[in-house]
This record gives structure tokens, C-alpha cells and sequence, in this order.
């Protein structure tokens, strides 16, 4: 899913493209993308576009009338920019919104359809879809800390909770505890006042770091390959490969359809955390450290 920085390189990408343009016209090739009926995209066109907004992993472009077309990537959507008047062919195209000197295409692989589209007037309409999470460069120390300590949760869950932090996923929170060198199951009221220092800073030095590497690569060209795993992450999308910290094997936890990458050497002590699959399986003889990790790897 297109996270924090992701959508920040989108939207660095489309404001010398489309603000100040007028929407031409808005083609839906999928029915079920648009979940709202009031008011109607046909409202939209002709409008000129003035203002884009990143509302937690959402785009909200915003024309004349303060009318809003609020698009949600969710897993496998991503956007395009081709010549104007593109055609809406394939099964993956969802739609197509048409401006004078391009047309924004919105793609979606696989079969689940979970992309989004919504039609919205007005900030009220905007701020009742808006998850709630603090924006962790307009917050202090003090307001993160408080907001990720409200309820004692893992802290993969709560850096991956809309409801606390705005923007961030499955892969930037692999990356985060990976450079604050934290435990992804590690307990949010068990956190020493050093590591919470730790995972203030890296939260944002992190997701900083990528939002300069994506608009830079943005300002050469549009993203088109916009993508979870990237050449260069410490951690996420890397099982199996060596830490570039210690050496040491990157581990995962399973789980539905994600995984939690993570370095058992610089974040849980040489732990190995327990995979729900497959120690299930091997119930007793699943590893509890790196030491038994390699002996079983050896049999």
C-alpha cells in the first residue's frame, strides 16, 4: 500500500501537471470504484483544479466550488500519467481523470477491488473521512509519545494505526524499527524513555529520508513504479538477506496477507519471534534465538 512518503512523491508529481487546470472530464471503468452519489463527478468537470492534500494514505485534489476528488490506493492501486485522452482498456484500468495536457489513470492489479474513489463538498465532508492521526512532523516529542502510549499495543501495531500516526504501513514501520533498533512486538507502556527518544527520531528521520529520495526520483519523471519494497531499504522485503547494520539474516513474521521484517541481532536481543504458521508446526522445537535458529538451519 502506497504510504507517507509514496503519496507525498504522487502529489509532488501531479501539482505542476494539474493544478491550475480544469478537469476535463472524469471516466470511471469500474461502477464499484466510486462509493459516493452526492454530489455527482459530473459536478466535477470543467472545474480547475486548485489545491492537493495527503489525507493519511488518501489524495485529495481539490477544484473550484471546494469540491474534492479523494482517491484511496488502499493495496494495489497506483496512478499514471499518460498522454491526454488515454483509453481505458484491460481489466486493471479503474478509471481516468482527462486534462488538457495528460490524463491521470488510475490502476489497480490483481482481482480484489479495493481502490476507492470518493466525491466529497466541503472541509467538513473531508475532515469526517480523515482517520485521525497526528502528522509526526507537525507533532512534538511529547504529543507522540503520549498518543502511541494512550493504549499499551504492540508497537508495529500502533505505528501502522491510522487512528495515531497519519500515513504509515507495513513497510516504512519495518524500516522505523529497524534505525530505532526496537522490538516490532515490543510493548508501548514497557518503552524506556531513551527508546522512546529513539523511535521519535527515527519515525521521522526515516520517513523523511524516503520522502526526499521519492520526490527527488518524482522530479525527473512521474512515478510509475510506485512499489512497498525499495532497492535500498534496511529491512522490509528482505528476508533472508544480511542486515546492513550487523550481517546477520533477516527474520519475518507471517501474518493474513502481510509480513513483519525485522533483525533479531539489533531489535529483539537475538530473539527469534515466533512465526503463527510455523510455530504452530513445530510447536517445542521452534527457535527460540539465533543460536538454535542456525542449528536447525544446519540439520
Amino acid at each position: 500500500m502506497p504510504e507517507l512518503p509514496d503519496i507525498t512523491a504522487y502529489i509532488s508529481a501531479l501539482e505542476p501537471r494539474i493544478v491550475g487546470q480544469p478537469l476535463v472530464r472524469a471516466r470511471l471503468a469500474s461502477v464499484f470504484l466510486l462509493r459516493t452519489v452526492q454530489p455527482p463527478i459530473t459536478d466535477l468537470e470543467g472545474r480547475t483544479v486548485r489545491e492537493l492534500r495527503r489525507i493519511g494514505k488518501r489524495i485529495a485534489i481539490g477544484v473550484d466550488g471546494d469540491l474534492w476528488l479523494v482517491l484511496h490506493l488502499m493495496i494495489a492501486g497506483r496512478l499514471h500519467w499518460r498522454p491526454a485522452g488515454a483509453k481505458l482498456s484491460g481489466r486493471q484500468n479503474l478509471a481516468a481523470f482527462d486534462f488538457p495536457n495528460g490524463s491521470l489513470v488510475l490502476t489497480e492489479a490483481g482481482t480484489k477491488r479495493r481502490a476507492s474513489l470518493h466525491v466529497l463538498s466541503g472541509e467538513e465532508a473531508l475532515r469526517a473521512i480523515d482517520p485521525g492521526g497526528i502528522d509526526v512532523f507537525a507533532s512534538d516529542f511529547s504529543l507522540f509519545r503520549a498518543t502511541l502510549s494512550a493504549e499499551n499495543r504492540t508497537l508495529k501495531r500502533a505505528l501502522t494505526d491510522p487512528r495515531l500516526l497519519s500515513g504509515i504501513g507495513n513497510a516504512y514501520s519495518d524500516e522505523i524499527l529497524h534505525a530505532a533498533q526496537l522490538s516490532p512486538i515490543a510493548q508501548t507502556h514497557k518503552l524506556q524513555p531513551q527508546e522512546w527518544e529513539r523511535l521519535f527520531d527515527a519515525t521521522r528521520n526515516t520517513l523523511r529520508l524516503w520522502m526526499d529520495r521519492l520526490r527527488a526520483e518524482a522530479s525527473a519523471g512521474f512515478p510509475e513504479k510506485v512499489t512497498a519494497f525499495r532497492k535500498g531499504m534496511a529491512v522490509h522485503g528482505r528476508y533472508g538477506e544480511p542486515c546492513p547494520r550487523c550481517g546477520e539474516t533477516i527474520l519475518r513474521i507471517r501474518y493474513a496477507d502481510n509480513e513483519t521484517n525485522y533483525c533479531a541481532r539489533c531489535q529483539t536481543r537475538g530473539k527469534v519471534l515466533a512465526d503463527r504458521g510455523l510455530s504452530r508446526l513445530l510447536g517445542s522445537d521452534w527457535p527460540r534465538t539465533l543460536e538454535e535458529l542456525e542449528a536447525l538451519t544446519r540439520r
